[in-house]
């Protein structure tokens, strides 16, 4: 197992930034790690690398302990930090030179070469850190945290500021990243966490409050379906209030509706009934997903 938690808890003063959480996550997986502001997720980072201590509980990372091996987990560790931490007056190349030298890199010509690549830094090797755009500081801060080829990647908004294209390519390099390492991804982007993520952690108020597939996620409801309909007549709204479990109607147009339903039933059966009780002639019936935001805003009480 790459990574290992076992009752983690974080306390500041009275504060339990968090608060016993427990999960592990294998190799080739990308978790996307999700939580409103302060819920404990960029906490929990910066104990899996070592930053800070826990107040309670473990945390493993390719078997070795934080806290009793720190230096064997920043070895296997590629961490990127929400607030980048650069040095604005150092050019890129030698920023990506000095941080190799800093880990203990010997050979590392190739490597630095190899990262600037990847990144797409190539246009911008010889400029000074300071006069880069955002979107290109996030791309050196990622290229320095993949220089020594760990095993584990930390990421902490690391699509921040970026442009379109530049999403496209940065998430392109996480995905293909993830088919060999194990990624942890925290972002307020859903439509990322969609497109990368084979798993969603989601934390609220120091505690795990979901852990599932982004399928699985979405399957969640709080007890209620959403499905909408079309007839070729014009039924009256006030009609499907009459079925058992509908909590709200609302008319699209003259013969297409979406219907919240809360039961355990299936409700396609029990509108095909409708129809034929009320002779109407059902034209199409599609069950309505919900959205990532939904869940997320269900979970954390947002």
């Amino acid at each position: 197992m790459s990574i290992s938690v076992q009752h983690l808890t974080k306390i500041y003063g009275e504060q339990r930034a968090v608060d016993d959480i427990s999960f592990e996550v294998p190799a080739g997986q990308i978790v996307g790690f999700l939580g409103p502001n302060g819920a404990g997720k960029s906490t929990t980072m910066k104990i899996l690398t070592c930053f800070i201590p826990p107040s309670a509980g473990e945390a493993k990372v390719c078997g070795f302990d934080g806290m009793k091996d720190p230096i064997e987990v920043k070895k296997r560790v590629g961490y990127l930090p929400e607030h980048n931490p650069l040095y604005p007056d150092m050019y890129v190349q030698e920023y990506l030179e000095f941080a190799a030298r800093m880990q203990g890199m010997k050979k590392f010509g190739e490597r630095v070469e190899e990262m600037i690549a990847v990144t797409g830094l190539s246009p911008e090797r010889k400029k000074k850190i300071g006069q880069l755009s955002k979107g290109y500081r996030q791309r050196v801060g990622l290229a320095q945290a993949m220089l020594h080829d760990p095993e584990v990647l930390i990421l902490d908004e690391p699509t921040s500021g970026l442009d379109p294209n530049q999403l496209a390519d940065i998430r392109h390099l996480i995905k293909t990243l993830g088919q060999k390492k194990t990624v942890i991804l925290s972002t307020h982007i859903m439509q990322e966490v969609q497109a990368l993520c084979d798993r969603v952690i989601i934390i609220n108020k120091g505690r795990i409050v979901a852990d599932d597939s982004v399928e699985g996620l979405q399957a969640r409801s709080s007890g209620a379906t959403i499905v909408q309909v079309s007839f070729k007549e014009s039924p009256d709204k006030d009609l499907f209030r009459k079925i058992p479990g509908v909590a709200e109607v609302k008319r699209i147009d003259d013969q297409q509706f979406l219907i919240q339903y809360i039961g355990q039933e299936d409700i396609r059966e029990t509108l095909f009934k409708f129809a034929v009780d009320n002779k109407l002639t059902l034209l199409n019936l599609q069950l309505e997903k919900q959205s990532l935001e939904d869940v997320f805003r269900q979970l954390t009480g947002r």
